[in-house]
């Protein structure tokens, strides 16, 4: 019998994956895409950015009261040592990914007079503490946590490697029903 994660812990790791995967996606074609575009392509990056971190709030509440289930006995101490591992820094990264993100835009230059929404939908608020600081300092913030996204960023992208390669090394070479446990 497959142990399988329950189907809010799936909805969680396939919504937010999908969310990831295309704010991952979506600064490697916003230069391409033209000027007309590139501030929808951001705008849209940005609220894919804050929906995973608060869906990442959720899931990791859920988490910490819903024990997934056991890892296949099958595996090595050190596989469930690698998978306990490349799941919590997978956790620092959506949390990571999305709080730079939304600190570095925060000390944007021209945070004041460009309102950040969330979808067309309302307005999304940026963090006043970083928003109150003095210019120089801001562009600091903008600088230092702009460099952290990005390469938080690349890290992701291996991670995110690694995770596949892992859950595909375990469902055809290993023969376990590893993809099954998070398909509804």
């Amino acid at each position: 019998m497959i142990k399988k994660y329950s189907g809010v812990a799936i909805a969680f790791h396939w919504i937010i994956a999908l969310g990831i995967f295309i704010n991952l996606l979506l600064p490697n074609i916003w230069e391409a895409a033209g000027d007309a575009n590139v501030r929808p392509l951001i705008d849209a990056h940005k609220s894919i950015g804050v929906t995973v971190l608060g869906l990442a709030v959720m899931r990791l509440l859920w988490r910490l009261t819903h024990r997934p289930p056991a890892l296949p006995a099958s595996y090595k101490p050190w596989e469930v040592k690698a998978s306990h591992a490349a799941h919590w820094a997978l956790y620092a990264f959506i949390f990571a990914m999305p709080l730079t993100g939304w600190i570095m835009d925060s000390a944007w230059k021209d945070a004041a007079t460009h309102p950040m929404q969330w979808f067309g939908l309302f307005e999304w608020p940026r963090i006043s503490m970083v928003m109150g600081l003095d210019e120089a300092t801001k562009k600091s913030v903008h600088d230092s946590f702009g460099a952290a996204h990005e390469v938080l960023g690349y890290a992701l992208w291996a991670l995110f490697a690694l995770h596949v390669i892992g859950a595909l090394k375990h469902q055809f070479i290993d023969g376990e029903k590893e993809l099954q446990r998070m398909m509804p």
